[in-house]
C-alpha cells in the first residue's frame, strides 16, 4: 500500500505513460504502413534464394521511413516535450517506445492480426533501463525522481528475496495490480546473476520425456513416471463466472436500452433478446454493473494466480527428474479451437512457456521435435508398426506384446528422439527396465 499523496503521483505517471505508449504505437503503425506501401518493400518481397540480400533490402525500406526501435526512441523524446515530460523520464519513455515497436513488429511478421491501444487504466507496468536514473532501487526503497520514494514491505526471512536483494540490480519494473477492489504496487527487481534454487528443487540429471495433451501431461524420466491432469487442485468457477456475466448483461441492458436492437421471435417461435447495435455507442455503467465486473475480474485473477502456482510446482517436479527435457512441438492455438474449455482452464501452453523460462535460467536444455517425423502415439518401437489411433483409444496395444497407457508410452519414446527421428535401438534397450516403471505410474 502507498499513501494517498504518493498514489496521486503514481496515477499521473501511469496515465502519462499510457498516452506516451499509445502515441508511439500509433506512430510505429503509421511508419509500418508507409514501409509496406513503398516500392523498396515490394522489391524486397520478390527477392528469392538470397537471404542476406532480402534482409538488406527490407532494412533499406525501414531506414527510408525511419521504422526502427531507435527512431521510435527519437519520436518519444519529441512527445516528452509536452506535459508528459513532467511525469515520464527519458529512460522510461524509451522503454515504452520499445514496447510499442515490439507490438508493431508482431503485426509486421504476421504473429498478430492487429494492435491494441491501451485504454484508461490499462497500462499497469513501467520500467527503467538502468538502476542509475529514472525508476531505480536505492537503499532498500523504490525511488523515482525527487517526488517519489516508496518503502516496500519485505519478508526478511525469505531466502529468495534475500538472494535478490544481495544481487546487483540492473533495472526496476513498477507493477500495478488490483486486488479485492484495492490497488497495490509492486517493485520487480531485474538482477544480475543466477536465480536462487531451493534445496528441494535441485536440478536432476538425465533425459525426461513429456507428452502434453489439452488437459493432461505424461512425464517419464529415468527414475520416475507420472500421468496427471494439469493443475488438478484448481477448482472450477464456471458457474460463478456465468452467474456474474448474466448479472452484468442484465444491468447493461436495463441501463442502455438504446444500444440494443428490439427483441424478436426466431424461426422456432422462441423469444430472443435483441443484439447489440453496430457502430459507436456510449455505455452507462451502473454501480451494480461495476460491482459485478469487479467481482468477476477478482475471481478470474485468483484462478490465474492459483493455476500459475500449480504450474510452477509441476515445472520444478519435471526439472528434478533431469537436465534434458524432450517434448513434441505442438500448436496450442489449435488446442484452443478444438478443446476450448479444457485448454482455457488448464492452460498447457502457459505451462510450456513456464518450463522453458525456468529451464533456461537453470541451464536445462529443452528440445522440441516435430510430430510429422516421429508419430510417437502411432509407433511401436519393438516391431516398427505405425498405426493410427483415435483419440478415444487411450492404450497402446500391439500384436508384438507391447502394452502401455498411450500418453505414458509417447513420453517414454520422446526420451529417445534425436534430430526429429526416433532412435528405435535406444528405446528397445531401455524398454525392459522402464516397462514396470510405466505400469506403476500414478
Amino acid at each position: 500500500m502507498v499513501s494517498a499523496i504518493d498514489e496521486r503521483v503514481l496515477l499521473s505517471r501511469f496515465e502519462a505513460g499510457r498516452q506516451l505508449y499509445n502515441a508511439c504505437l500509433g506512430e510505429a503503425m503509421r511508419r509500418l504502413r508507409l514501409v509496406k506501401q513503398s516500392k523498396l518493400y515490394q522489391k524486397a518481397k520478390k527477392i528469392k534464394g538470397n537471404k542476406k540480400g532480402r534482409y538488406a533490402a527490407f532494412a533499406d525500406a525501414n531506414k527510408v521511413y525511419k521504422y526502427s526501435e531507435y527512431d521510435l526512441h527519437t519520436f518519444a523524446t519529441i512527445v516528452r516535450r509536452s506535459w508528459i515530460g513532467e511525469h515520464i523520464d527519458s529512460n522510461t519513455a524509451q522503454k515504452l517506445a520499445t514496447r510499442a515497436f515490439n507490438a508493431s513488429q508482431k503485426v509486421a511478421f504476421g504473429l498478430a492480426k492487429k494492435i491494441r491501444f491501451k485504454g484508461k487504466s490499462q497500462l499497469d507496468s513501467l520500467e527503467g533501463k538502468t538502476n542509475t536514473t529514472g525508476i531505480r532501487w536505492h537503499q532498500q526503497a523504490l525511488v523515482w525522481g525527487s517526488e517519489l520514494k516508496l518503502q516496500p514491505y519485505l519478508k526478511g526471512n525469505d531466502p529468495v528475496i534475500l538472494h535478490g536483494l544481495n544481487s546487483r540490480v540492473k533495472y526496476v519494473r513498477l507493477v500495478r495490480r488490483r486486488l479485492n477492489n484495492q490497488t497495490r504496487y509492486y517493485a520487480q527487481l531485474i538482477c544480475e546473476g543466477q536465480p536462487f534454487i531451493k534445496p528441494k528443487n535441485q536440478i536432476g540429471s538425465g533425459v525426461v520425456g513429456l507428452d502434453i495433451g489439452p488437459s493432461t501431461i505424461a512425464i517419464v524420466g529415468e527414475t520416475g513416471a507420472k500421468l496427471d491432469l494439469f493443475a488438478p487442485q484448481l477448482k472450477s468457477q464456471e458457474k460463478q463466472i456465468r452467474r456474474l456475466q448474466r448479472r452484468m448483461e442484465r444491468s447493461r441492458r436495463a441501463n442502455n436500452p438504446e444500444n440494443y436492437n428490439s427483441d424478436f421471435v426466431d424461426s422456432q417461435g422462441k423469444q430472443k433478446k435483441g443484439t447489440v447495435k453496430k457502430g459507436d455507442k456510449k455505455w452507462n455503467d451502473s454501480k451494480s454493473y461495476r460491482s459485478a465486473r469487479s467481482a468477476k475480474a477478482n475471481l478470474e485473477r485468483k484462478l490465474a494466480a492459483h493455476r500459475k502456482s500449480l504450474h510452477g510446482r509441476l515445472v520444478h517436479e519435471i526439472l528434478r527428474l533431469g537436465d534434458t527435457i524432450k517434448l513434441e512441438k505442438l500448436s496450442y492455438k489449435a488446442f484452443q479451437k478444438l478443446f476450448g474449455k479444457s485448454v482455457g482452464k488448464r492452460a498447457p501452453g502457459e505451462l510450456v512457456s513456464h518450463l522453458k523460462r525456468l529451464a533456461e535460467s537453470a541451464g536445462v536444455n529443452v528440445v522440441e521435435f516435430s510430430t510429422k517425423t516421429t508419430k510417437l502415439s502411432q509407433t511401436c518401437h519393438q516391431c516398427g508398426t505405425v498405426k493410427k489411433k483415435s483419440l478415444m483409444t487411450r492404450v497402446h496395444k500391439c500384436n508384438c506384446g507391447v502394452l502401455c497407457q498411450r500418453d505414458l508410452y509417447s513420453a517414454f519414446l520422446a526420451r529417445f528422439v534425436d534430430n526429429d527421428l526416433l532412435q528405435v535401438d535406444l528405446a528397445h534397450l531401455a524398454w525392459s527396465g522402464a516397462q514396470a516403471l510405466l505400469m506403476a505410474a500414478p
